[in-house]
This record gives C-alpha cells, structure tokens and sequence, in this order.
C-alpha cells in the first residue's frame, strides 16, 4: 500500500488520542441515527407522529453530525470507519428492542441514551484540548446540540 497521501498537522501522538476519540465518536453518532431509525419505524401511542417526526429530527442532527466527525477524522489523516461490523462492535449507545415500541417507553429511552452520550462526548472535549482544540471545538459545538436535543426529548416526558 502506498504512504498515506493526508500529512496530519498534529504531532503523531495526538493523533493518534484524536483520531480515537473522533472514530469513538463517529461509531456513537452512526449507531444513533440508526437506533434512531429503528425506533422512529416502530413507534405507537397517542402522541406517535409527534414522537415520529421528533425521531426524524435526531436521525438528521446525528447523520449531520456524523459527516463532520468523519471529516474531520480524514483531515487529521485518519481513515473513518464507519462500517456496520465496526459499529456492532464498539458501539457505546444502548440498543432499542424489535418489534412496536410504546410512545412513552421511546421518549425515555431517547433521554436515557442522550444523557449517555453526552457524558461520553463531554470526556472527549476534555481529551481532546490539550492535543487539538479544532476538534475540540467541533465536539463542543455537536454536544451543544445533543445537549438541546436531549432537554426536547426529557420535556416530552414531563
């Protein structure tokens, strides 16, 4: 294989805590918009096309999210990966059950799973200041959103 084309402009350890808080990162969105999905087709109850259209919205915001970590994983000479085997594998966010899920139990696991994933991506902000504060800017700006999200899916269940 030829050298890598991509010359990170971080000092080779930081790229390498970067590049692994960055592909943590990647593998937690991915399987967000999916576990997403999965819930937003499967949805019941009297508030389902609320609860539906608000799952359409976070798939949106993590696949957004999801472009910018892996590009950003590509600028530092990184490769993302993003494969289905990878997310199995390393996923931090908690899988929903098959089958037809309650309106109520949806809220509550979306709040649950958001609280999760910002405690781990407030970690990475703390990882990630010392070696490269560009992506340190990238993960405070994504957890401002997932923190948002996370205050309009626990308000849903008040």
């Amino acid at each position: 294989m030829a050298a890598d084309p991509i010359v990170s402009p971080l000092a080779p350890t930081g790229r390498l805590i970067v590049g692994n808080v960055l592909q943590d990162t990647l593998v937690d969105l991915i399987d967000l918009s999916l576990v997403a999905k999965q819930a937003h087709w499967n949805v019941v109850g009297p508030t389902f096309r609320d609860c539906h259209l608000h799952l359409d919205e976070l798939v949106s915001l993590a696949r957004t999210h999801t472009d910018d970590v892996a590009e950003r994983c590509a600028a530092l000479g990184v490769a993302p990966d993003g494969r289905a085997s990878t997310i199995a594998k390393t996923s931090g966010i908690a899988p929903v059950e098959e089958g037809r899920l309650p309106v109520e139990e949806v809220n509550d696991t979306v709040s649950a799973l958001l609280a999760s994933l910002i405690s781990r991506m407030r970690r990475r902000i703390g990882i990630t200041g010392e070696h490269d504060p560009v992506t340190q800017d990238l993960l405070i700006t994504q957890t401002a959103a997932l923190e948002r999200a996370h205050w309009m899916w626990q308000a849903t269940s008040a």
